[in-house]
């Protein structure tokens, strides 16, 4: 059994950054006149920013305002956000059993990073900007055994990858799609990964 390398996702995942973001968004508006229903935005997270950016800028304006965006990020998103219940002892459930943690998230590395080191949540490697197929390859140049993930483009990326997909229901999917989506489990919340990752791993023994 290839050595424990768990990499989770980041918004909805391992933290809560609807409040945050959504501040940040609010922002964007009062800078740009641009009305933007931070709400509507926060509630569907996980595509890259230049997805939710389209739905309120016209074509020619999207790059300005991604750029715009990611400048006003530091000084509104990252003070509100919290960790999701779970997200430290899933942490220490891998590192108490050897393994390793990874984030591979569709944010630009640089703000996840701002996130995880105001939150104190220490990982192994972080690989940002990618989304769904993209995120398989981080996944497999950093040899993960499972991807952790809210949104059902996790699920895929863990099923390019080909490592078991654990879906957490914290984000915009339901057990449903996630399940649909290629997941081997879905939890409610990170609360039940410990026991859950090794259930998983006295499969792997077992096979």
């Amino acid at each position: 059994m290839p050595a424990l390398t768990v990499g989770f996702d980041l918004d909805m995942t391992l933290v809560d950054s609807r409040p945050g973001i959504a501040a940040a968004f609010r922002a964007l508006t009062a800078r740009t006149g641009v009305p933007v229903d931070a709400d509507l935005a926060v509630s569907r997270l996980g595509p890259p920013l230049r997805t939710e950016i389209g739905h309120w800028f016209p074509p020619e304006q999207v790059e300005s305002a991604v750029h715009m965006f990611r400048e006003l990020y530091p000084a509104y998103a990252i003070t509100p956000t919290v960790p999701l219940p779970g997200a430290r002892a899933a942490i220490d459930a891998i590192r108490a059993r050897g393994g390793r943690v990874l984030v591979v998230t569709s944010k630009l590395g640089r703000l996840a990073r701002l996130h995880l080191d105001h939150l104190g949540l220490v990982v192994d490697e972080l690989a940002g900007d990618l989304f769904a197929e993209e995120k398989a390859t981080a996944l497999r140049e950093h040899d993960a055994t499972h991807y952790v993930g809210d949104h059902v483009a996790d699920m895929v990326a863990a099923g390019v990858a080909g490592v078991p997909g654990i879906g957490v229901a914290t984000g915009p999917c339901s057990p449903d799609e996630l399940l649909a989506a290629g997941a081997e489990v879905v939890l409610d919340d990170l609360t039940r990964f410990p026991a859950a990752l090794d259930g998983m791993i006295q499969l792997a023994l077992e096979q």
